[in-house]
């Protein structure tokens, strides 16, 4: 009632009225400056080459509210006015208006310092909001009737203006907490002294300390007995343990690959048809980066139930096979020196491990042999580098006359072919 009151009484007032005419004016005519100079300005900037990304982003943030700015400049210059020429009563409508505008431009320009632009955006109107009861002086007001919306749960009660404490409250210091996790996440990425896996592990950790912690302290902060959420602590947990079950496989699979450290940042793995390296460790799935630049995002528990290949676990080191096949006129001494000595020319092949080449069988129509070799950089792929020792191959023995057969075969007719009278030549 007080809130409605106060508005009538200014409604009502004909030095308000004019101020909101004079409001509305300036409204319509900063619309149309922003119209006729956003597209000059924006051909401007766009001409400019900076460096600087973060104040480029801000410039086109306040091109797209150049409307807001043209408002707050020119309501700016009317309060001047006003106050020059002695306007009768305060210029307080105005004032108001252009404080309001300044707020929410300012607010809008920070938000773009938070990465989701959804939740930048609620809290740009939370706190604007917050900003015109402040202005206004209608804060008193707002706070009683939102303390009159709420229910009672035993002794307790919660009302919309203690959830509207808890969200701001609660949420700053998570804010606080999720961006200090980070920090030390980050830290310990960089130490030397720690292996990537137990670096992974203690940042995860200090994450979900300072997360939980964060949490208690804001609603304990807040005067909320703790004990009244017991209430709903059976049902929850009953929900949790069925829709959470997944969840909670998965983040137990995490702590355990850290633990045990079998998997890696920059290990190169196969599990099931993946090939790649592992890019991060999550607390609920590995990001897998194949050749191809595809990301997988495989659960935890895929790596504790099934069959995984960590090609670089205790060394980098890898053998390969090729297997290929000469002419039967070859000299199979010579075919083994020249295919150790192809493959060990490629740079890639590990030069401490030298290559082997061994005869395995008399084929169909060739001599069979198997090169096997040495990389120790998996993480560059596999095929290729056996794409390039076989082009070795083929280049070391076409220069030494060394045939590579391919399958034929020979037709033997037991019975004459019989040509029809109407097929016979000249005909």
């Amino acid at each position: 009632m007080a809130i409605g009151q106060r508005l009538l009484e200014l409604s009502s007032q004909t030095a308000t009225l004019l101020q909101l005419a004079i409001v509305a004016t300036l409204v319509l005519v900063a619309r149309l400056v922003a119209w006729r100079l956003e597209p000059k300005l924006e051909a401007r900037l766009r001409s400019i080459e900076s460096p600087n990304h973060k104040m480029m982003r801000l410039a086109v943030v306040l091109l797209r509210r150049l409307d807001w700015a043209v408002f707050i400049i020119l309501s700016g210059i009317a309060v001047l006015l006003m106050q020059a020429f002695g306007w009768p009563g305060s210029a307080y409508v105005v004032e108001t208006a252009t404080l309001l505008a300044l707020a929410w431009l300012v607010l809008r320009l920070l938000s773009q310092l938070i990465k989701s632009r959804p939740l930048g955006k609620m809290i740009s109107i939370g706190v604007w909001v917050y900003v015109a009861l402040l202005v206004l002086g209608l804060t008193d007001d707002a706070a009683i009737l939102l303390e009159a919306a709420g229910f009672e749960v035993g002794n307790f009660r919660l009302s919309l203006l203690l959830i509207v404490k808890m969200v701001v409250f609660v949420g700053v210091l998570l804010w606080v907490a999720i961006g200090l996790g980070n920090f030390i996440d980050r830290r310990l990425q960089g130490s030397e002294e720690l292996t990537p896996s137990l670096a992974v592990l203690i940042g995860k950790v200090a994450k979900i300390v300072l997360i939980v912690a964060a949490t208690l302290i804001g609603l304990s902060g807040l005067g909320i007995d703790l004990t009244v959420f017991a209430v709903f602590s059976g049902a929850i947990g009953v929900g949790l343990g069925f829709g959470l079950q997944k969840v909670v496989s998965n983040f137990i699979s995490g702590i355990i690959i850290l633990m045990d450290r079998s998997i890696k940042p920059g290990d190169t793995i196969t599990l099931g048809e993946t090939f790649g390296w592992v890019r991060e460790l999550r607390a609920r799935f590995v990001s897998v980066v194949t050749r191809d630049g595809k990301e997988y995002l495989i659960p935890n528990e895929d790596f504790i139930t099934h069959e995984v290949i960590n090609w670089s676990f205790t060394d980098s080191l890898v053998r390969l096979d090729v297997n290929f096949g000469v002419s039967y006129d070859s000299n199979p001494h010579e075919v083994s020196s020249l295919a150790i000595a192809a493959a060990a020319a490629c740079s890639r092949v590990y030069g401490r491990k030298t290559p082997v080449c061994w005869m395995t069988g008399f084929g169909d129509s060739s001599l069979d042999f198997v090169l096997r070799f040495w990389i120790d950089d998996p993480r560059e792929g596999l095929t290729n580098i056996r794409g390039i020792v076989l082009l070795a191959l083929w280049d070391a023995f076409r220069e030494h006359g060394i045939g590579i057969p391919y399958p034929h075969r020979e037709i033997l007719m037991k019975t004459p072919v019989v040509v029809a009278r109407g097929d016979e030549p000249g005909d």
